[in-house]
């Protein structure tokens, strides 16, 4: 049996993973005007968040069609795969989980399983690593999944914001809060846990940093951890520098954020992604309250 595995560009792990892997991406599109682009494909992550402050309309992100999935399932089939599992983005931040169980619900060449990662960014980028990693070592869909069930309850991701603004641009709040944050000068710091993402407010970026370092403490020891950020990479490692001695030693992965997430969020934001050696427990839950 030859499982393969397929994810979408929000995942964000590095291009040397999604090789190593053999780990097929589809793209979501980030529209700038009237010219959508393939996300990961058409644009640097680099270029999009240089310009994200100057574009006259603000960019638009949207899903692949099921023609873009069931496309990417026929290439792995017809290069030998006896299954697909398809790993994605959180349902509660976006409709690509369900367009991709709907064109697995389509296609009949080989069974396709459809995850929620209940993550974004590098919090599914984790699990689609280790799908990755088990199914080129010959497990099964279903072990794959149960391993991936292991670790979700003990994923979690944080980043605080340099600005309210973009979120103001992109609909996603309302521009009564944006004011007060631009007014506060408020740097937010976004959340996301089992598909529930969360959102605090602090009143500076000394205050949110060690906030975000107070989160990371709920969930020591730290098995996995990697540094996420939107064109802020001394940012990035200015928050490594006070948390070194509290992640797993060895090379620590630092990547952009997917422009599909960065456009609603805008550069300068820095955070984490991590799974922690156990579960949540309830003084990890006050800590994070």
């Amino acid at each position: 049996m030859s499982v393969k595995i397929v994810a979408d560009s929000t995942c964000d792990l590095p291009q040397s993973i999604i090789q190593e892997f053999d780990i097929s991406v589809v793209p979501l599109y980030i529209n700038i005007g009237d010219q959508g682009y393939l996300d990961g494909v058409d644009i640097t992550r680099k270029d999009f968040y240089i310009k994200l402050p100057h574009y006259d309309v603000h960019p638009t992100t949207a899903t692949p069609g099921i023609e873009s999935f069931t496309q990417a399932y026929q290439r792995l089939a017809d290069s030998g795969a006896s299954e697909i599992l398809s790993i994605h983005i959180s349902e509660s931040l976006s409709a690509t989980v369900e367009v991709a169980r709907k064109a697995a619900q389509r296609f009949r060449a080989v069974p396709v399983r459809v995850h929620d990662s209940l993550q974004l960014s590098l919090g599914t980028g984790f699990q689609v690593e280790l799908a990755g990693h088990m199914a080129a070592n010959g497990k099964s869909t279903d072990e794959i999944l149960a391993a991936l069930a292991q670790i979700a309850p003990r994923s979690f991701v944080a980043a605080r914001l340099d600005t309210l603004d973009f979120l103001r641009r992109s609909g996603r709040m309302n521009r009564f809060m944006s004011g007060l944050g631009s007014l506060l000068q408020l740097k937010p710091i976004l959340t996301m846990k089992l598909g529930q993402p969360g959102s605090e407010r602090v009143r500076t970026k000394e205050r949110a940093e060690a906030r975000l370092i107070q989160m990371l403490d709920a969930y020591q020891p730290i098995e996995r951890f990697a540094l996420l950020h939107t064109n802020a990479p001394q940012g990035a490692q200015e928050l490594l520098a006070k948390i070194a001695h509290s992640i797993p030693q060895g090379e620590v992965m630092s990547m952009d954020i997917t422009p599909v997430i960065g456009a609603h969020i805008g550069p300068g934001a820095v955070g984490f992604a991590i799974i922690s050696k156990s579960p949540i427990l309830d003084r990890e839950r006050k800590a994070l309250s």
